[in-house]
């Protein structure tokens, strides 16, 4: 019997996009609007987008304060120039990777629903609304965190070759986020601890796909450990310098500090949400498989930090690795107490934090007049205060005395003059240096561009306010006298330069 079409009454309802139309939609949307903000924004760098920036002029497998990952993407994005929007490019694109991995998470362990939430409730927290604007070490450490844990939850359920392939991805992917930043590690303390939790989880598990996940991953992270054992462990140094232990004061105060930058990160209800709910559902025994999964990636890094904020306090992005799996608990807890609408209701509010921020990444001063300019200190000024640099250099070298280098005391004006004065520095003029105050680098710049003798006939010397003028003074043969400029970099901002010439560098033998 020949079937018949029939035309659609108009009781017919149209069918119902599936959720993954609305997480592709939804990340379009978010990632073109944060990129037409980048583009159009009147604000510079920050001292360690510039350092990055730096960094990837002279690709290597590791750096003193950071691994190499953030400066082989810089490299990559500005491949078609050097303007501030190519090398901040990554930053919406890896955020809009992380969301649609984060879908794939939620999707596989609880459904459609929650991954479209899980997405949602990640892309509009208040901390990557503002980091996706900028480029750091945590944009792609998340990224590679959240495509890590979609392998892991795949591995629950696959088999064979798909098991295999997954354990690849997993320790590629956790590779990838070690070479990002080092707190990748407290994923594999996750894994380490679901594992240890679980006999279903362990059950997953083959030998051949574990043995081939710790190789996939041992590969990819070899060169930044081979590079740290050829220099002294330069980044573990640095990060125990970072750590503070004995060195600076921790306690109830620097604890109860990081707990409230995570509010603000993450959002207050939102965060409730997470740490309450955990206490809650534990405390109860009702916490699902896939919850302990979540927990699992999740409490490491708040769980750490917050010690370390008790030992010497800590950073508010310190635990940025929980964001990832926490996006994902969060949309899953309050879809199954049966609050879509006040969640729903909670990402609308944070939609307009999100337009807020977009607006005033393109007009700076509408945040200056609702108070908030303290946000943009770090991204005002770098133009001016090199311009003011390089002019001084300029008006030494037009009276006919050759300079030979141009040395900078602060570690973020080192930075942002190297961008800035790119043009300037090593071409048209002299080289830029780093002066160093003791006998350890505390940068990068002071550990490969470091002011020396052979660079110190003739030098231009710049102390950020006044920091270290009579200390720089002291080294030289003779030090003519000191200029001070002084440069507006936003309201109720200001920063001087100390400037003066100097020949003969000899420091003190150290």
């Amino acid at each position: 019997m020949r079937a018949v079409n029939r035309p659609a009454t108009a009781d017919a309802k149209p069918p119902e996009l599936p959720f993954w139309t609305w997480a592709l939609a939804a990340t379009v949307f978010i990632t073109l609007a944060r990129m037409l903000a980048m583009r159009v924004s009147p604000l510079g760098l920050s001292p360690d987008e510039a350092q990055f920036w730096l960094w990837s002029r002279t690709l290597e497998p590791g750096y003193l304060s950071k691994p190499p990952l953030i400066a082989w993407i810089i490299r990559l994005a500005t491949l078609g120039g050097d303007a501030e929007s190519f090398v901040r490019l990554p930053s919406p694109l890896l955020h809009a990777a992380t969301g649609l991995f984060l879908y794939g998470v939620g999707r596989r362990l609880y459904g459609g629903a929650t991954g479209l939430f899980a997405l949602l409730v990640y892309q509009l927290t208040p901390a990557v609304q503002i980091g996706a604007f900028v480029i750091t070490t945590d944009t792609p450490l998340l990224a590679g965190l959240s495509a890590a844990l979609l392998a892991y939850v795949s591995i629950q359920t696959a088999s064979g070759r798909a098991r295999l392939a997954a354990a690849a991805a997993l320790g590629l992917a956790l590779g990838l986020a070690f070479l990002a930043g080092y707190s990748a590690l407290y994923a594999v303390a996750g894994v380490g601890l679901h594992l240890a939790l679980s006999r279903e989880a362990r059950r997953a598990w083959r030998p051949a796909a574990a043995l081939l996940a710790v190789a996939v991953f041992a590969v990819t992270i070899s060169p930044n450990v081979i590079w740290n054992v050829q220099n002294g462990y330069a980044s573990l140094g640095h990060l125990a310098g970072e750590a503070g232990w004995g060195r600076r004061p921790g306690g109830p105060l620097p604890a109860l500090a990081f707990l409230a930058w995570q509010l603000a990160a993450f959002g207050p209800v939102l965060f409730l949400v997470l740490t309450g709910g955990a206490i809650w559902l534990g405390w109860r025994r009702r916490l699902k498989a896939e919850d302990k999964v979540l927990l699992a990636w999740t409490l490491p890094a708040l769980a750490s930090v917050l010690a370390q904020a008790l030992i010497a306090g800590a950073q508010p992005d310190w635990a940025a690795a929980a964001c990832a799996p926490g996006s994902v608990l969060v949309a899953a807890w309050m879809l199954r107490w049966r609050r879509p609408r006040v969640l729903g209701g909670l990402l609308a509010v944070h939609a307009l934090v999100l337009a807020l921020v977009l607006t005033g990444q393109d007009k700076p001063q509408l945040l200056d007049h609702i108070g908030l300019s303290a946000a943009l200190k770090d991204l005002r000024g770098g133009r001016d205060l090199t311009q003011d640099i390089v002019s001084r250099a300029q008006i030494e070298i037009a009276t006919g005395d050759q300079l030979s280098a141009v040395a900078i005391d602060d570690r973020a004006l080192f930075n942002i003059a190297a961008y800035y004065g790119r043009d300037f520095f090593g071409r048209e003029g002299p080289p830029l240096k780093a002066w160093r105050a003791g006998p350890i680098p505390r940068s990068e710049g002071e550990l490969v561009s470091p002011l020396t003798p052979a660079f110190g006939a003739r030098v231009l010397m710049v102390s950020r306010n006044g920091a270290n003028t009579t200390a720089m003074q002291a080294q030289f043969r003779h030090a003519d006298p000191v200029s001070i400029s002084e440069l507006w970099t936003g309201p109720a901002q200001s920063v001087s330069l100390d400037m003066f010439v100097g020949d003969g560098f000899s420091p003190a033998k150290r």
